[in-house]
C-alpha cells in the first residue's frame, strides 16, 4: 500500500501544472540592478486574495517597467526604461510571444529615440504601439515614438517622433518636456499624451489610413493646459469616453476632466488626494477605475504615501470615500485582480507588492492580507485564463 501510495504521489507530480477556477497568471515588471530577471510571472488565486510568494516565471530584460497586453493576449509589449548610467543606455521596447500557457519568449527589440521610456499604449487595431520617453535628463528632454506592429507581432523601427516644449515653471523638474503617459479614447479615434514637463495634455487623432508612418495627426484642440507647475502624469477614461482623469504629480491631485465629440479635453476641477493640512512632498501617480466604473483609485506619494478612493457620480464627479496607506514608499502601479475583491500595490520603495482586501460593492479598501518580496517592482497586469 505504501509503495502504491508512493507511485500515485510520483505520478502527480511528474503532471503538468492545471490552474484551478480561481488561479490566475499576473505579469510584474519591474527596475533592474546587476543581473535581476526583470519581468516575472505569478499565480494567484482570486478566492482566497493569496499571491504565490515565488514566480513560475522570469526572464532577463533590462528595466521593463511597463507592460502592454495585446488584445487577443498573444503578444506583451514592454517598455526597457534605459538611459545614461543604465546597463543599457539605449531606450527601447521589446515585444513577447506569450502562448496559451502564458510563456513568454522574447520576439524583438527596438529603441525608442529617446531615454527613459515609461509607458506605452496599443493602438485600437493594434498596428501601433506608441511609447512615452520620459527623458530624467534635460538633453534631449522628452518624446512621443511611433512604432509600428509588423504581421507577426514583432515591433519597427520607430517612424513617427514627436517633441514638445517645457513650462520651466519649475526650475528643477520642468527645464525641458518630461513626457509620462500615451493614452487612446475608448472611441479609438484619439490619442493624448501627457507632459508633465510642459504641464500640457496634447491631443491627436488617429488616422494611419493614407498616414502610415504618421499616424497621429494634431486634433483640432492640440492640447489642454494644466495649471501651472502640476505636473500632468498619467490618464484614464470612463468607459462611455465622456469623462478623463488626470494625476497631477507634483500637485498631488488629480483633474477631472470631459471630453468632447471632437475630442477637445475641458477641465472641470481639480480634487486633492493628500489630507487636510498635509505640507509634505507630492507624488500622484498610479490612476485606475474599478471595472464597473464606480470607483477610482489613485496614489499620492512623495512623503504621502496613500491611495485615494473615490465614487464616481452619474455626471463624472469624484467624491473621496477612503485614504488607506499604499503600504509603503513609493508605490509605483496597483491592479485590481479579475474578481474584484482585492488590489495589488507594486510598492517600489519597499521591495515587495502588497494584497489588499477590497469590497467590489462599496468600493472601499480593507486590510492587507500579504506581502510579497520583490526588487523594485514597476507594473503589474493580469492575464485572462
Amino acid at each position: 500500500m505504501l509503495f502504491l501510495f508512493r507511485l500515485m504521489v510520483l505520478a502527480a507530480s511528474a503532471l503538468p501544472f492545471v490552474a484551478s477556477a480561481a488561479t490566475v497568471d499576473l505579469l510584474v515588471g519591474s527596475y533592474t540592478t546587476g543581473e535581476q530577471p526583470g519581468l516575472y510571472a505569478f499565480r494567484f488565486d482570486t478566492d482566497s486574495g493569496k499571491l504565490d510568494a515565488k514566480p513560475w516565471q522570469q526572464l532577463r530584460l533590462d528595466n521593463p517597467s511597463w507592460l502592454v497586453l495585446s488584445a487577443d493576449q498573444q503578444r506583451v509589449y514592454v517598455v526597457n526604461e534605459n538611459g545614461p548610467g543604465a546597463r543599457d543606455a539605449v531606450g527601447r521596447a521589446t515585444a513577447l510571444v506569450l502562448d496559451a500557457q502564458h510563456r513568454l519568449t522574447v520576439q524583438n527589440q527596438v529603441a525608442t529615440l529617446g531615454d527613459e521610456p515609461t509607458f506605452a499604449s496599443l493602438s485600437p487595431d493594434g498596428c501601433y504601439l506608441l511609447v512615452a520617453n520620459y527623458s530624467v535628463h534635460t538633453d534631449p528632454g522628452g518624446s512621443l515614438a511611433v512604432l509600428p506592429i509588423a504581421s507577426d507581432g514583432s515591433l519597427r523601427p520607430v517612424t513617427q517622433l514627436s517633441t514638445y516644449q517645457a513650462s520651466h515653471v519649475d526650475k528643477v523638474r520642468q527645464q525641458s518636456s518630461h513626457i509620462h503617459a500615451v493614452n487612446f479614447a475608448p472611441n479609438g479615434k484619439f490619442a493624448y499624451v501627457a507632459d508633465l514637463g510642459g504641464d500640457r495634455v496634447y491631443a491627436y487623432r488617429y488616422l494611419p489610413a493614407g498616414h502610415a508612418e504618421h499616424p497621429l495627426q494634431p486634433a483640432a484642440t492640440a492640447f489642454l493646459s494644466l495649471p501651472p507647475g502640476s505636473g500632468p502624469r498619467h490618464l484614464v477614461f470612463d468607459k462611455a469616453g465622456k469623462h478623463a482623469y488626470l494625476t497631477l504629480e507634483m500637485a498631488g491631485q488629480v483633474a477631472v476632466l470631459d471630453v468632447g465629440a471632437d475630442g477637445a479635453l475641458t477641465l472641470r476641477h481639480v480634487v486633492n488626494l493628500f489630507a487636510p493640512g498635509f505640507s509634505g512632498n507630492q507624488g500622484a501617480g498610479a490612476i485606475h477605475l474599478s471595472a464597473d466604473g464606480r470607483f477610482l483609485y489613485a496614489v499620492n506619494r512623495g512623503t504621502d504615501n496613500h491611495i485615494a478612493v473615490f465614487a464616481v457620480g452619474s455626471d463624472g464627479a469624484l467624491s473621496l470615500l477612503q485614504r488607506r496607506s499604499a503600504e509603503g514608499r513609493q508605490a509605483r502601479e496597483f491592479s485590481i485582480d479579475p474578481s474584484g475583491k482585492f488590489l495589488l500595490v507594486a510598492v517600489q520603495g519597499e521591495d515587495h507588492i502588497a494584497v489588499i482586501a477590497r469590497d467590489p460593492a462599496t468600493g472601499r479598501l480593507g486590510k492587507t492580507l500579504q506581502t510579497v518580496p520583490l526588487r523594485a517592482p514597476s507594473d503589474i497586469k493580469f492575464l485572462r485564463p
